[in-house]
């Protein structure tokens, strides 16, 4: 997909915010699989559209055990970087899945057109609020639900990521095991 298409098909830009003035301030990108777009704890000053292919988030503690803390299937917004950034760098690794197309744009310069662009500025902001959203919904999961429940929120709130994504990358979403995941993915089948 296009970054003028997606645009016009995820918000209610109008076709003046969705110009080629402000489409052309994005850079496309292209990823191979299993390259990263951010590593944590290094500079990151970049807003992601996902226009093709898959992306997975993780945070590594300094024991270097890997997390897994978001997906991205394309097309779709990369979580705003005010969310997975602090102070310039990255608070998490994103890396390629599969070979996938992306859209940047500095973090600096989409702010400006926010301020000039009210429908830019709604568009961003609506973008940000949907991200802490996902984050409080999964939050809510890992604090109040079962291995079981987890798994069936999971399905519920991401449709055929199961059949995407490495399904360690999911245990450790849902704060699970692998052996765990693989027990209750066997055990779910059978009911």
């Amino acid at each position: 997909m296009d970054l003028r298409t997606f645009l016009m098909q995820s918000s209610d830009l109008p076709d003046m915010a969705c110009s080629d003035d402000f489409s052309s301030g994005w850079r496309r990108q292209r990823l191979t699989k299993g390259a990263h777009l951010t590593r944590q704890e290094q500079s990151a000053t970049d807003e992601f559209i996902l226009l093709e292919g898959c992306l997975a988030s993780s945070i590594c503690d300094q024991d270097g055990k890997e997390i897994c803390v978001g997906f991205y299937v394309g097309p779709c917004v990369v979580t705003p970087n005010i969310a997975r950034t602090r102070n310039g760098l990255s608070l998490v690794s994103i890396v390629a899945m599969t070979d996938s197309a992306l859209a940047r744009i500095d973090s600096e310069v989409l702010s400006n057109w926010m301020i000039s662009v009210e429908p830019v500025r709604n568009w961003a902001n609506g973008i940000l609020r949907e991200a802490l959203s996902r984050k409080v919904d999964r939050e809510w999961c890992l604090a109040a639900l079962s291995g079981a429940e987890r798994l069936t929120w999971f399905r519920r709130a991401y449709p055929g990521y199961e059949d995407i994504f490495p399904h360690r990358l999911i245990a450790s979403y849902l704060g699970v095991t692998p052996v765990t995941m693989s027990r209750l993915r066997t055990s779910n089948k059978i009911r």
